[in-house]
């Protein structure tokens, strides 16, 4: 018996609909068991990922309020209370709370007057590859600068080379410390220019453009323009 067309329509939509049931029954049966373990597992890792955005903040929170104690008995002359609070920063902390931690150590140590062990703070500081490099590069300055009475001119000079650049971040304090080692090294010619590159550097800080524009002058290069610029400042 054929069927009319709106009775035709109709079954065929029937049977549409029933092979889609039985489509998504064999689909759940073999697969169901496995999206069901894939969305508990995404959901676990994302429970995981906001229980470690959670504990970074706590250990962040933690280091901070280390770091400043640490800081406060530094102040207080209680160097040896603030120690062990930065001896676990080094150890635990960041990137920027493990430089930071280095770095004040080696200051303490220079408050102390206790050069050795401020050169040995500052050199293993330049030493840590896993550091980023403002703290390195921050650290080898103020090395350099603890042992310039006593370093050979020459080993100054190549020491700094990296930084004693025009445009680089450290290039007042590394062009200065580097133009004084020419100086010392009877190289007024090679001094002369650098104090003036640092005069007119701009990136370099007021107090040591003033300074280098004065020795350059001294030297005989012209450096007053910077001069004047660096006075209305």
């Amino acid at each position: 018996m054929a069927l009319k067309p709106q009775n035709e329509d109709a079954f065929f939509r029937e049977v549409d609909e029933e092979l889609r049931r039985e489509q998504i029954g064999t689909f759940w049966k073999s697969y169901g068991r496995f999206l069901a373990i894939a969305i508990v597992v995404g959901l676990v890792a994302f429970g995981g990922w906001l229980y470690w955005q959670h504990q970074q903040r706590l250990a962040a929170d933690a280091a901070s309020e280390q770091f400043t104690q640490a800081l406060i008995e530094i102040g207080q002359g209680q160097d040896k209370a603030a120690a062990p609070k930065l001896d676990k920063l080094k150890a635990e902390g960041n990137d920027g709370y493990r430089g930071a931690a280095m770095l004040t150590q080696a200051a303490a140590a220079m408050e102390r007057n206790d050069t050795k062990a401020a050169i040995a703070a500052y050199q293993a500081a330049v030493a840590d590859t896993k550091l980023a490099q403002p703290f390195r590069d921050l650290a080898l300055i103020r090395q350099t600068a603890v042992e310039l009475d006593t370093l050979p001119p020459a080993q100054v000079i190549e020491r700094l080379k990296p930084l004693a650049v025009a445009g680089n971040p450290w290039f007042g304090s590394a062009g200065e410390m580097t133009a004084v080692a020419y100086m010392k090294m009877g190289k007024p010619e090679l001094a002369g220019p650098l104090f003036a590159a640092m005069a007119k550097d701009e990136g370099v800080p007021v107090s040591i453009r003033e300074r280098a524009a004065r020795l350059a002058t001294t030297l005989g290069v012209d450096a007053a323009p910077a001069a004047a610029a660096a006075a209305k400042e």
